[in-house]
């Protein structure tokens, strides 16, 4: 299919979908905040080694990667084309984040490994955002 395709009817589901997107943002933002708020002196020793061992760049793609993931989000929801590229810089973000996992050995070594499904599931929804805007763009139901 070609971007340049004539419009087609919205399906019922798209917007939806769309909204549950901006709510998926929306919490993501609110954990950010909460994140950025707590006093590290008051959390459990093994979460506070966690904060401890996490560089400034991962929080850095936290932000990026939960309020450009927001106003993509809005703009899906408002079928505007200029979502498709803030969701895929989202999900860029969110790869960047989560590498820190992987990539900082003082994290890799106090991170658990059951902790790692939390990332993927954000990944998989991110990237699904990311898929939906893509289609919504090639079906022609973005402006």
């Amino acid at each position: 299919m070609d971007d340049k395709q004539i419009a087609t009817a919205v399906p019922g589901w798209f917007r939806p979908l769309a909204g549950l997107a901006l709510l998926w943002q929306a919490f993501g933002c609110y954990m950010y905040l909460t994140q950025i708020g707590a006093d590290p002196a008051g959390l459990p020793l093994d979460q506070r080694a966690m904060w401890d061992a996490t560089p400034s760049w991962m929080i850095a793609a936290y932000a990026v990667a939960v309020w450009v993931g927001l106003v993509g989000a809005g703009l899906l929801l408002l079928r505007r084309r200029l979502a498709v590229p803030l969701l895929l810089i989202s999900v860029i973000a969110v790869v960047v984040q989560f590498s820190g996992l992987l990539l900082v050995p003082a994290l890799r070594q106090i991170t658990p490994s059951d902790a790692l499904a939390m990332p993927i599931i954000i990944f998989v929804v991110a990237y699904g955002i990311y898929h939906l805007a893509t289609l919504a763009r090639k079906r022609g139901w973005l402006r």
